[in-house]
């Protein structure tokens, strides 16, 4: 449980995240009971801890998972005792027009929700000595058991493992989504991806699906960039290198994975005429971005957000699932590191390094 934000670091000693005993309320109806299997160690995770994402306090944090369904509430149709599930950190309410359209990563009811700490019915289920505990984007992951709603989850073969699949509910929707979807990359379409973090390899990793070419990966940790060069990128570049020197034209796609306003503006500047740049990184809310009004008409560019890859889960995570069977999805080299709950601040020191890609937590 996070009860302050703005901890001094390294967290192994200040030790933000607490582990507490709560309470937790039994599943209302559309609500499940999940044993977290599996929990991801996320960028906007660490927003929470070192403030540079406010949100209500306290909360149980957490939002890339997978689990095991243990019981449900009423009027749960599609999800049975014993199913796996992995967690989607942003619930849709299914019934705005933005659900309804197929766009479930757009809806402001599950977004709102969100925003309050609370489940996408109302108010929340965990209490710490009769106090109020917030959720984190409607997961709260960091726990041995979450009650989740049955709109921010996903059923997955059981035959994938946990510390997989719990990585498909966000970083690969998030990374692959923003090639896949918001910028639709086409085969032979030059991309260029920034920041080397589990976003930022799944959208390379989506680049290499989409037969993208030539693929530039930039970051500043070389290690990232040989794993970049082995999953598929044609050029790992360090920050310093300038993209154009290698393409003058630019890419056709830019995809910003860092979450610097500063990275943005280079990531923009790399795009090519006519071409798209997408961010998906979360810098703190205080950052601004800076650019020439004029050359978005005169070199007829695109920017576009892009939040939880533009996704549609239950249509994007079956379509994930069968191109790791295929080979083609290479989950296992984005895990650097594996480790019990008890050394979760530990793990923030490490993402806050910037030398992990992916870490998970078990809670069990």
């Amino acid at each position: 449980m996070i009860r302050e934000s703005g901890a001094t670091l390294p967290y192994s000693v200040s030790r933000p995240l607490e582990i507490v005993e709560v309470e937790l309320a039994p599943p209302r109806p559309g609500e499940i009971l999940i044993r977290i299997e599996s929990a991801g160690i996320c960028h906007s995770d660490l927003s929470v801890v070192n403030g540079s994402r406010p949100r209500p306090l306290p909360l149980i944090a957490g939002h890339e998972s997978s689990g095991v369904v243990m019981a449900f509430g009423a009027d749960v149709k599609n999800f049975k005792v014993g199913d796996h599930v992995t967690t989607i950190f942003l619930p849709s309410c299914g019934s705005c027009n933005e659900c309804t359209s197929g766009k479930p990563a757009f809806c402001s009811i599950g977004a709102a929700a969100n925003a309050r700490g609370e489940m996408l019915s109302g108010g929340t289920r965990i209490t710490n000595d009769s106090t109020p505990v917030y959720h984190y984007n409607g997961v709260s992951c960091y726990s041995q058991y979450a009650v989740i709603d049955e709109r921010s989850l996903i059923k997955v073969p059981q035959d994938i493992p946990f510390d997989i699949a719990a990585l498909f509910g966000c970083a690969l929707l998030t990374g692959i989504g923003a090639v896949r979807n918001s910028a639709q990359v086409k085969e032979g379409q030059s991309v260029g991806v920034w920041g080397l973090g589990g976003v930022g390899l799944s959208a390379l990793i989506g680049a290499v699906i989409s037969k993208a070419s030539p693929i530039f990966a930039i970051d500043p940790v070389a290690s990232k960039r040989k794993l970049a060069l082995e999953l598929g990128a044609d050029f790992a570049l360090d920050p310093s290198e300038n993209l154009r020197d290698h393409l003058p034209t630019g890419v056709h796609v830019a995809i910003e994975c860092a979450g610097r306003a500063d990275t943005l503006k280079i990531a923009y500047e790399a795009t090519a005429r006519g071409g798209t740049t997408v961010t998906v990184g979360l810098p703190p809310a205080a950052e601004m971005f800076s650019i020439s009004a004029l050359s978005l008409v005169l070199d007829i560019k695109t920017i576009r957000g892009s939040y939880l890859g533009s996704a549609n889960p239950r249509v994007d995570i079956p379509e994930f699932v069968d191109f790791w069977r295929a080979g083609k999805l290479p989950v296992e080299k984005l895990l650097t590191a594996v480790m019990p709950m008890s050394r979760v601040n530990e793990a923030m020191d490490a993402l806050h390094g910037a030398q992990v890609v992916r870490q998970v937590i078990h809670p069990h």
